[in-house]
């Protein structure tokens, strides 16, 4: 019987744990609604204003840019991770790791490679390996433009003093909500874009005060816009992740409470049993 006190345990203890995972995935598949919309009305916005800001950038002539856009021999790299300040979301925080920690030990080798976190996940293991030289954890308790671009503001920071040659961004970009693509993006300097490109754009834009004016309002608001929609998508790319990673787990225990319910029952039909041949056993001796 002790055998089937403590299947009953864990049948319990399996149960309680299938309720968690299931209330947690209702949870995130709430939330995700909310930062999924976020993201698909963002990103048309953030991706036109990047294509404008090349644009510009590329067709401005000499040294009349912005430093933002200076291509420098790079030394020093600034890795930005994007991670979350919470667990139980599959792989999400640990693809984006391996792939900043990639950046450092292989395609930077040979720089020098520093850290900036924005998630507890990602600064708690990188931390350990590396320098980081902040971390960002709050702007997901308040995830707003405003904090955001707290975060832009250092970067640019870093850049102009000429303590970094690039910046780079690592996150998760939601696909839906099952898929989420860890992406490397360049964020300083601006890149820019191809000359074929270019000669097929030029045309579609009339400048007015002049292209340089323009590039120094625009670039400030275009990196704000660029790292904030990065955010907004690592954001939208978590409460996916959890969801899944929830909905596979409580399909998990649900499998698991059946096994042990199936179990259960054999091993008390067996004691029963036992106790019957018993009784069986005993009237027939006394019988003899």
């Amino acid at each position: 019987m002790a055998n089937l006190k403590e299947i009953r345990n864990r049948i319990t203890s399996v149960g309680s744990t299938m309720q968690i995972t299931s209330a947690m995935k209702m949870v995130s598949a709430a939330k995700l609604k909310k930062a999924q919309d976020a993201i698909t009305a963002m990103r048309p916005y953030a991706d036109k204003l990047t294509e404008l800001l090349q644009s510009v950038s590329a067709s401005l002539e000499g040294d009349s840019g912005s430093v933002f856009a200076e291509q420098r021999d790079v030394k020093n790299v600034l890795v930005v991770a994007i991670t979350s300040n919470r667990g139980l979301c599959g792989a999400f925080n640990t693809n984006v790791i391996k792939q900043a920690s990639k950046l450092a030990n292989e395609t930077y080798a040979d720089k020098n490679v520093s850290f900036m976190t924005v998630g507890k996940k990602g600064n708690d293991i990188l931390s350990k390996k590396y320098y980081v030289i902040h971390n960002n954890n709050s702007v997901f308790d308040d995830l707003t433009f405003e904090n955001a671009s707290d975060i832009t503001r250092r970067l640019m920071e870093v850049y102009t003093e000429g303590t970094y040659d690039k910046i780079l961004l690592v996150y998760n970009h939601f696909k839906n909500a099952a898929t989420q693509i860890v992406k490397t993006e360049n964020f300083l300097p601006i890149e820019p874009i191809e000359q074929e490109e270019l000669s097929n754009s030029a045309a579609d834009y009339i400048f007015e005060p002049s292209k340089v004016e323009i590039v120094e309002t625009l670039i400030p608001k275009s990196l704000k816009t660029q790292l904030y929609k990065a955010v907004r998508d690592s954001f939208a790319s978590e409460h996916g992740a959890r969801m899944t990673a929830m909905h596979k787990a409580t399909d998990n225990a649900k499998e698991l409470k059946s096994e042990l319910t199936l179990t259960y029952n054999k091993a008390r039909q067996a004691a029963i049993t036992n106790e019957i041949l018993e009784i069986v056993g005993g009237a027939e001796a006394l019988n003899n």
